[in-house]
């Protein structure tokens, strides 16, 4: 009897709890929600971020509060992420970096970028520009490849090994034969800002950052990594001059697996609709950014399908991270 009424006791606890469960669930969001940002402050996923922070905490009814954790090119704030409550209360903007080519290039990650996530929805694609301080002596890649192949010695900066500027920068190293030495500074911000002091004559720069820099005349693109942009369609891509590549380069919202149903939907319904404002639309265009829905299990199949690609594109790249 006694073991009986234990039983029933644990039974009507479980029940209990899952029943509060449900009902938070059915209540969300019921408190703050934070957006985790494995970028520095200023830089383009940081600000890509915050308006939507804005936007989204205002179809939902509660405050979204942004929180910046750097490091190893968004590798560690994005292992948070996966390791925190699988609430709905903690989600982050990932980049292709963190999602798609560091499980092309790292030996081992402390999280699984498809297994430990859920996908909210695909915010919009950008591409990746290769600029110079203004008196380089190159104005587009063609220039830059003549430099190097005389001999020149070229340093160019990115926001981390593995990150989407370094590969983008390493395409071209090996599409055009040529040698460029890497810098790696910890976040895009840093780069752009060493750029206009002229500390550094050539950097790779998410199109978020770089955009408003190049149209203040700060700095000159000379070539986009991906896609031409509609924020600068007089910047010619990759393949326009003459290198074999062309790719189109994705932000995403993410959050912990196993999050709630009802979480799930209503991030992912207040993503699209913020996205969809014409203003919000013009923002982003603004930054380099194509606003560019795409749903949750769609988008998480299209990062499977790029992390194989990418692989072979960090073996020809002699890109590996132990």
């Amino acid at each position: 009897m006694k073991y009986r009424t234990t039983l029933l006791t644990l039974l009507m606890l479980v029940l209990a709890t899952c029943s509060v469960r449900a009902q938070d669930a059915a209540d969300y969001p019921s408190r703050k929600i934070k957006m985790l940002l494995p970028y520095a402050a200023g830089g383009g996923g940081d600000v890509i971020g915050r308006l939507l922070a804005d936007k989204m905490g205002k179809r939902l009814g509660q405050t979204i509060f942004v929180e910046n954790r750097t490091g190893a090119a968004g590798t560690i704030g994005t292992q948070m992420v996966a390791t925190s409550p699988a609430d709905g209360y903690t989600i982050m903007i990932g980049g292709m970096t963190t999602h798609v080519l560091a499980p092309a290039s790292y030996a081992s990650l402390p999280y699984d970028p498809i297994k430990d996530f859920a996908v909210i929805g695909r915010i919009g694609t950008s591409a990746i520009l290769m600029v110079a301080s203004k008196d380089f002596p190159a104005s587009d890649l063609r220039g830059l490849i003549a430099m190097a192949k005389k001999g020149d010695q070229i340093q160019y900066g990115s926001w981390g090994v593995g990150s989407t500027g370094h590969f983008c920068a390493e395409i071209l190293s090996q599409k055009a034969g040529i040698k460029l030495e890497h810098v790696p500074f910890s976040g895009a911000s840093k780069i752009a800002n060493d750029l206009i002091g002229g500390h550094i004559s050539l950097g790779t720069l998410d199109m978020a950052t770089a955009t408003p820099l190049v149209k203040d005349g700060k700095v000159k693109a000379l070539g986009t990594c991906g896609d031409r942009s509609p924020s600068l369609p007089e910047v010619a891509t990759y393949k326009d001059q003459g290198i074999d590549f062309e790719r189109s380069l994705s932000w995403v919202m993410y959050a912990p697996a196993g999050i709630p149903d009802i979480a799930a939907k209503k991030l992912s319904a207040a993503l699209q609709e913020s996205i969809a404002e014409a203003d919000m639309t013009e923002r982003l265009l603004a930054l380099g950014v194509t606003a560019d829905f795409i749903p949750g299990d769609r988008q998480r199949d299209i990062n499977v399908r790029d992390i194989e690609a990418w692989k072979v594109v960090a073996r020809e790249a002699k890109i590996e991270i132990k």
